[in-house]
């Protein structure tokens, strides 16, 4: 799952950025062209359980890109 984070300058984008990457992107410049990019990995326990059922060969847990846009 890809999610974007939009909005005018200086209204804080990139401070849940942050909040959500554990990142530490630099905040409070203006008219930036960079663009962050953050991969967070969503532990499903319910998904652990059914690997201790069914021993799949591998388990492959949800992760969700945030991506930062300048604005």
């Amino acid at each position: 799952m890809q999610i974007a984070i939009v909005g005018l300058p200086g209204v804080g984008k990139t401070t849940v950025f942050n909040t959500l990457t554990r990142g530490h992107a630099e905040t409070g410049g203006y008219g930036g062209l960079e663009l962050h990019v953050g991969v967070v990995k969503v532990p499903d326990p319910r998904l652990d359980r059914l690997a201790e059922l069914f021993h799949p060969k591998r388990i492959v847990h949800a992760d969700v890109t945030y991506v930062d846009l300048p604005a």
